[in-house]
């Protein structure tokens, strides 16, 4: 959320970030709404005093022995007109509030102006893709050769993009959360967590995924949401907190399923694992200093990268632009990693900077010195990394001619030391 004194001060600016990044929001009607607050506090601040006033004077003429009746008939006729302005400032700031919702964050000033993915800015490109002396086998053909991808019993189960991991399929997939929670963990200092994947509408309003994405959320009867990323539980974690100077920065990494409606309903890359209603992921999420966020945008962004250059996964670095960026996001960089049997690049992590966005929605502030106001903490996630596309560069990129899977070098361990998955 922005800031309503920010939003006063810039409306401008405010309405370019909301055209920039194709949202609806109406500035206009927040700044009419915010102007009526105000005439109305002014107004009953005005009332109340002469309320006060005449409360003084009531008393004074009835000590005296006076008539006061005129006095008290009109304080009646006031303190009515305050209970009406107190009922209008209540729905006027009911609506503000549902205002600022619809609001996005503003772009950073790298941040491409830019009308979709394809304006994305491409800067950055590492590995060598493989080179086959045959047609390699996309991963659903892979996974049906192998029986280790089940997708028709998914189906059967839960409809499309349900799909089903089976005996060395689904040991891979344990293997690469392991292996990417000790990683996270072990090198770059993460907290590991296991959160509710189940949230209130408060908390997926906290990080943003309310209202703007409510129909492409699973809900459940008593208002409750199905995680879409373990985003919104990590960053709610200390929803109206205050958290102290010497507790910031805060790095913590869960590993979570993840449920969205959206995924695959554009009629594109449905295909396989590609884009799927469930998948899981492990989340790296900060919480830091304003003054160092965006060097820990850099670090996040390089903690998700060391995770493809370890399983030598050959991938494409991009900065989005402000019509592809999320609603919350000021910043946020894309790495898509190279899957030789579909010949494409496809996502695998957005890291992301919010600034003080999903921090003033949820609440979490902390004091630079115990003398001073509390201040909003940024925060950051980037997904490290998301298991469906991982796994399927993994089965495309170290096929072999006979079909088996050679397994990447730093996942043996983790796979009981097996070198190739076989029919």
């Amino acid at each position: 959320m922005l800031d309503l004194k920010f939003i006063r001060e810039n409306p401008e600016r405010v309405k370019e970030a909301v055209n920039n990044k194709k949202e609806s929001g109406d500035v206009d009607a927040i700044l009419d709404l915010d102007k009526r607050r105000r005439e109305i506090i002014n107004e009953v601040e005005v009332l109340k005093a002469e309320r006060n006033t005449a409360s003084k004077k009531i008393g004074e003429l009835k000590k005296k022995g006076e008539d006061a009746g005129d006095i008290v008939k009109k304080m009646k006729e006031v303190s009515n007109r305050i209970s009406d302005m107190d009922n209008e400032l209540r729905e006027v700031g009911e609506k503000l509030s549902s205002a600022l919702l619809t609001i996005p964050n503003i772009p950073h000033p790298d941040t491409p102006v830019g009308g979709g993915e394809e304006d994305n800015m491409k800067i950055d490109e590492w590995g060598e893709k493989p080179a086959f002396d045959f047609k390699p086998r996309t991963h659903w053909e892979l996974g049906e050769i192998l029986d280790i991808i089940d997708l028709p019993r998914g189906a059967n189960v839960s409809g499309s993009g349900f799909p089903v991991l089976k005996g060395a399929g689904a040991k891979l997939q344990r293997a690469l959360i392991n292996y990417m929670l000790d990683l996270h963990r072990e090198k770059h200092g993460y907290c590991e967590l296991r959160v509710p994947y189940l949230v209130t509408r408060e908390t997926m309003t906290g990080t943003g995924q309310l209202p703007k994405l409510e129909d492409d959320m699973y809900s459940t009867s008593d208002d409750m949401f199905l995680i879409p990323t373990a985003e919104v539980p990590v960053t709610n974690l200390h929803k109206g907190e205050i958290l102290t100077a010497d507790q910031l920065p805060i790095y913590y990494e869960s590993y979570t399923p993840c449920f969205r409606r959206e995924a695959g309903s554009h009629g594109k890359d449905t295909r396989g694992l590609i884009r799927v209603h469930q998948f899981d992921k492990v989340e790296l999420v900060k919480i830091c200093h304003p003054d160092n966020s965006y060097d820990e945008l850099e670090k996040l962004t390089s903690e998700a990268e060391y995770v493809l250059r370890t399983l030598n996964l050959p991938y494409r670095k991009a900065i989005l632009c402000t019509a592809d960026l999320s609603f919350a996001a000021a910043k946020c960089y894309d790495l898509e990693v190279y899957s030789a049997g579909v010949d494409k690049y496809l996502e695998v992590s957005s890291c992301s900077n919010f600034e003080d966005f999903q921090a003033r929605r949820a609440n979490i502030r902390f004091k630079p010195s115990p003398d001073t106001k509390p201040m909003f903490v940024h925060t950051l996630n980037g997904s490290a990394l998301a298991l469906p596309r991982t796994m399927i560069a993994i089965i495309e990129n170290y096929q072999t001619r006979d079909g088996r899977i050679k397994i990447p070098e730093v996942l043996r361990g983790y796979m009981n030391g097996i070198e190739y998955i076989e029919a």
